[in-house]
């Protein structure tokens, strides 16, 4: 009689493409860790990867003004219809437990926070270290696009200052980043969140739990 265990099952490979200035991302950042929590109380595993997306590229990484102004200009709006916007933004968030602080919130540009991002990979950290800057950034009013920053950031789940910065000041991922981001045209994703199941099966924005919990046993086989 054969005494063999029956294997576990795969795990499903998540790939989300997110910026860290995307108030939704972090949003459906905590609607996937519900599904995934909910998918692991089935049987089921996963596997997370988060890939770069850029916003908005031409941001400078020292914006003069609040996130209003920048909404206002980058959306063609009235200030006040932008500061309505983010202060129903962080009523929505609310509910999944984040605090946002727009007032605080330094807006910058996030290419260097990309590619902090896959330093990370490397290191095996990098679905912690998403979770510390998506925090710096929307929590705690710290900047996420300046090289001195993100080695703080980084040193924060690990990675030693030293390897932060000179991979940071070579431009090492940066390749990496643009390898992202002509991924993301390949599959037409035009905005972020973006949940790629198993290379075949895509959730597109901070859907309820519910949605990418049923796309999770879809591509796992699992009768819901």
């Amino acid at each position: 009689m054969s005494t063999d265990t029956p294997s576990a099952p795969a795990p499903v490979k998540i790939d989300v493409w997110s910026d860290i200035a995307c108030p939704w991302c972090y949003v459906g950042k905590r609607r996937m860790e519900t599904a995934v929590a909910a998918f692991a109380e089935r049987g089921g595993a996963v596997e997370i990867e988060y890939h770069s997306f850029e916003l908005s590229p031409e941001t400078p990484v020292d914006f003069a003004g609040g996130e209003a102004d920048f909404l206002a200009a980058h959306k063609g709006m009235p200030r006040e219809q932008a500061a309505s916007m983010l202060e129903q933004m962080t009523q929505l968030a609310a509910t999944e437990g984040l605090a946002y602080d727009f007032g605080s919130l330094q807006h910058t540009n996030t290419v260097l926070a990309h590619q902090v991002l896959h330093l990370a990979k490397e290191h095996g950290v990098q679905v912690e270290l998403k979770e510390r800057l998506l925090k710096a950034y929307f929590e705690e009013g710290r900047h996420v696009g300046r090289i001195d920053d993100l080695v703080e950031l980084a040193a924060e789940v690990g990675i030693d200052r030293d390897v932060t910065r000179a991979a940071l000041e070579s431009g090492r991922y940066l390749d990496a980043v643009r390898a992202d981001q002509e991924q993301a045209l390949e599959y037409g994703i035009s905005g972020v969140p973006f949940f790629v199941l198993d290379g075949r099966l895509g959730v597109s924005g901070a859907q309820d739990p519910q949605v990418l919990l049923g796309a999770l046993e879809q591509a796992a086989g699992v009768e819901a």
